[in-house]
């Protein structure tokens, strides 16, 4: 990661290391002088990958966007988003960057060409380039032969190919993605997963964004920081984040009768790294080769007198690396979120 370092000129900005197109340094929001959204936060975004930010609801992840994107002023520290200060330079940082947020936002009674020519004139695009833009750009997210209907008639996974399409009109160096596919079934998540690879790979874009589905940041991203009420816990790629937990983890429930702590137990069998108490009959136990230590386990609990009522064993993957730095899982929340979404289009659609 680069280091920020004030330049030698009199207006004091920061200079830029030319391998981070974000480079985020002590970023603090703090809402009515109490709540911290993001807490104090630093990390940086190579030029060229897909970086994604993961967690909950409330963590910090779209405040971090907004900052990001200028539309919130930090309440302390700063970043550099493609060579520009955000608060000194926001509308340089505007000029660089595509956004595109998780609520759609195309008009849905102009045509989908309509829509990118919108745009295009909100950022002072000269026609006779907005006009072959646009045309690229529909042809880059499949939706040439659509062009000409109203938003109203596309389905979820062609408003959100549109929405990719409004992002890129200004040809940014950096696209931010708030929740991408929030709201889509899978077949149409993975259709979309397919366009983000192909702004990366024909375009050379670096793409920053948001999600809370595990299997998408698995999948696309070439790092990830895990924020967590308002705090990175953690960056690296997929690889290193599933590698950082330490082996795979073994859960397992024994009968409880007597109530004795079986921790130190459990934790001399070869290859047993780390054992956790979980309520009061169950253990979590990280080890390598998790396919052997599991038997040795059951027999050193059976040879004291335990019935095993219940085991797994689990490899290494983002939902375990979640569990271990935040202490609790996403699956349950992106059921909850993918409700709420679709609960919002409906209200949208009976209001039209």
């Amino acid at each position: 990661m680069g280091v920020l370092r004030v330049s030698d000129g009199s207006d004091g900005r920061l200079n830029f290391d030319e391998k981070l197109i974000v480079d985020v340094r002590g970023l603090t929001k703090v809402y009515n002088g109490r709540v911290k959204a993001v807490d104090n936060i630093s990390f940086g975004v190579r030029e060229g990958e897909i970086f994604g930010f993961l967690g909950p609801n409330g963590a910090g992840k779209s405040t971090t966007i907004k900052i990001l994107t200028t539309l919130l002023r930090p309440t302390s520290g700063t970043a550099l988003v493609v060579g520009h200060d955000i608060i000194r330079q926001p509308n340089e940082v505007r000029r660089s960057v595509g956004v595109v947020h998780q609520e759609y936002t195309a008009d849905e009674d102009l045509t989908g060409y309509e829509n990118i020519i919108l745009i295009a004139d909100l950022y002072g695009i000269p026609r006779e380039v907005s006009k072959k833009r646009a045309a690229e750009l529909l042809k880059l997210v499949d939706l040439e032969s659509a062009a000409g209907r109203k938003v109203s008639t596309y389905s979820g996974g062609m408003r959100r190919r549109l929405e990719l399409a409004c992002g890129l009109i200004n040809n940014p160096r950096l696209l931010f993605l708030d929740e991408p596919t929030l709201g889509l079934d899978v077949q149409t998540r993975v259709a979309v997963w397919g366009y983000i690879r192909k702004l990366k790979e024909e375009l050379d874009m670096t793409i920053f964004m948001t999600t809370h589905y595990l299997e998408e940041a698995d999948s696309l991203c070439d790092r990830i920081a895990i924020i967590d009420r308002g705090k990175i816990v953690r960056v690296g790629s997929p690889e290193e984040l599933k590698a950082s937990i330490g082996g795979d983890v073994i859960e397992v429930e024994v009968d409880g009768s007597t109530g004795e702590d079986l921790t130190s137990v459990i934790a001399g069998v070869g290859n047993v790294s780390e054992v956790k108490r979980s309520g009061s009959t169950g253990y979590r136990i990280k080890a390598k080769m998790g396919e052997e230590v599991a038997p040795l386990v059951i027999e050193l609990l059976r040879s004291r007198g335990y019935r095993v009522k219940r085991i797994s064993l689990t490899k290494p993957s983002l939902d375990e690396v979640y569990l271990e730095y935040t202490g609790r899982s996403l699956r349950e929340e992106e059921a909850d979120r993918d409700q709420l979404f679709a609960q919002r289009a409906t209200l949208r659609r009976a209001r039209g």
